[in-house]
């Protein structure tokens, strides 16, 4: 598949000083997601991340226990009553089987390392380490690395090479000076962790929490292969089967399975934190191309993850480059785009998520929509269904008659996921019975839920919303009969 960025149309200088109107910044695609933290641990401020573009609150458990994320979760809820036609998804993301170095002696908060040096790592927790030796989480680890392996420390600053394994510990070279402290993350490039995705923790957060509390969507750490989501589904069971799986993309085993777990997943988060310390720092865009053509490809979302706009944090403007990688990630063809510390610990969170809006409504504007459908339309393989096909045709109708609205009515979500794929002009108004379709909308580029039985109630919404007004066209697609995957009738109206 052609790179959707080549789907540009021809760039001139009005549309480099044209100004966006409240209007065009209503029809905004791509769609954003959320961590939620001590920043915007506040009704007011969650109401202004609403307004500023917010799409999904994303519960990061892998920090904070279960009374945190329900006071966080009522926040959202009461700030939701004050927008209510602002749909929000619920995305819970897993800790999962992240690898961590231990404490140190009582006397030391911190530890200085110098290149050359010899630094021990055991595999005894208990152990309380200094600058020579340290603990780690990982009891596998002589098992799982050799002479020559690299271990990466406290997200990269500091790296030390293995030289010796023993049964219960191994001894490194140090790379480079550094200071670290206590509890720091590990990598092991290229080695396969024997860890599970989901251990005790990660079943409880599924059992007594996620599902409780009615969560849209899993966002499942660490995942290595398609069985790994198979296994997170049999967990979830029969009162977990609403949730929408999403894999997220952080390692070379990930990368190497990406085609089978991209066939059993729901979606994809691309996290480029931990890919950047598994992968070489210059191959992360070609990763991140890759698996947004390949999700493009089968209509599956794909949301990009990590140091978006990681100045944010502390400045009220973010730099130049993080500003384009945003708008690339738009244009490689990304349905949503995703702030982690910039919302959750940051001091702009609201300036952070309309800074993101923003930008990728201007990202949006210069791509040629016939261009796009085409490329998709060449990507996928094998005979389309019906409902694909029925898509397809709805799309290239609205596209024939101007049209600025699709609306589909839908119980899966099936239909409206594969006008999204298409990547159509029109907003897609997806019409459903059902609370969880209507709110897993939120991960669907320029997609908008509405609960509703029938087609009216989605030209009542548009209306609503100022898409629509009596007398413009618009497309209509349902079914005959209400069954799941089953769209199969398209017509063009006039309201």
């Amino acid at each position: 598949m052609s790179q959707l960025s080549n789907q540009c149309q021809n760039i001139s200088l009005s549309d480099v000083f044209a100004t966006r109107t409240e209007a065009d910044r209503a029809h905004r695609r791509t769609k954003i997601v959320c961590t939620l933290g001590p920043a915007s641990w506040n009704v007011e401020t969650l109401v202004e991340m609403m307004d500023a573009g917010m799409d999904i609150c994303r519960f990061n458990f892998s920090h904070g226990d279960h009374e945190t994320h329900g006071k966080a979760l009522a926040l959202v809820k009461e700030a939701q009553a004050q927008r209510p036609h602002k749909n929000i998804g619920l995305l819970l993301d897993t800790k999962g089987p992240e690898i961590r170095t231990g404490f140190f002696r009582d006397d030391l908060k911190s530890i200085e390392l110098k290149k050359g040096q010899d630094l021990k790592i055991v595999t005894d927790y208990s152990f309380k380490g200094d600058s020579t030796c340290i603990a780690c989480t990982y009891e596998k680890l002589p098992q799982t690395v050799k002479p020559g392996s690299q271990i990466l420390i406290a997200d990269g600053s500091l790296s030390v090479e293995v030289k010796e394994v023993q049964k219960d510990y191994v001894v490194t070279t140090v790379m480079n000076d550094a200071k670290i402290g206590e509890r720091k993350n590990m990598n092991l490039p290229g080695a396969k962790v024997d860890l599970p995705v989901c251990g005790e923790r990660e079943i409880k957060d599924f059992l007594e929490f996620g599902i409780p509390n009615k969560m849209h969507y899993i966002a499942a750490s660490f995942v290595q292969c398609a069985q790994d989501i198979r296994d997170i589904r049999q967990i979830l069971g029969e009162a977990g089967k609403h949730f929408k799986i999403i894999p997220k993309i952080e390692n070379q085993e990930g990368l190497q399975n990406f085609d089978e777990i991209l066939e059993e997943c729901d979606g994809v988060m691309i996290a480029r934190g931990d890919m950047g310390m598994e992968i070489p720092l210059e191959k992360v865009f070609l990763a991140q191309k890759m698996i947004i053509a390949k999700c493009n490809a089968v209509g599956k979302p794909v949301i990009v993850a990590t140091q978006m706009l990681e100045s944010m944090i502390s400045a009220p403007r973010p730099t130049r480059a993080e500003v384009s990688d945003v708008a690339n990630a738009v244009l490689d063809g990304c349905d949503a785009v995703m702030l982690s510390g910039e919302s959750a610990n940051g001091q702009f969170p609201v300036n952070a998520v309309r800074m993101l809006a923003h930008t990728a409504l201007e990202a949006e504007s210069c791509q040629d929509p016939a261009a796009l459908f085409r490329a998709i339309h060449g990507a996928t393989k094998g005979e389309k269904s019906v409902s694909e096909s029925v898509a397809c045709a709805a799309i290239e109708a609205a596209a024939d008659v101007s049209a600025d609205v699709l609306i589909v009515q839908t119980l899966s979500g099936n239909t409206a996921r594969l006008m999204a794929k298409y990547r159509s002009n029109a907003t897609v108004v997806a019409v459903s019975p059902c609370d969880f379709t209507v709110a897993q909308t939120t991960l669907l580029r320029g997609v908008i839920g509405v609960k509703g039985e029938t087609i009216e109630d989605g030209i009542a919404a548009a209306k609503t919303r100022g898409l629509l007004k009596t007398g413009d066209k618009y497309v209509a697609v349902h079914g005959l009969t209400p069954c799941p995957g089953k769209s199969n009738l398209m017509k063009v109206l006039t309201a």
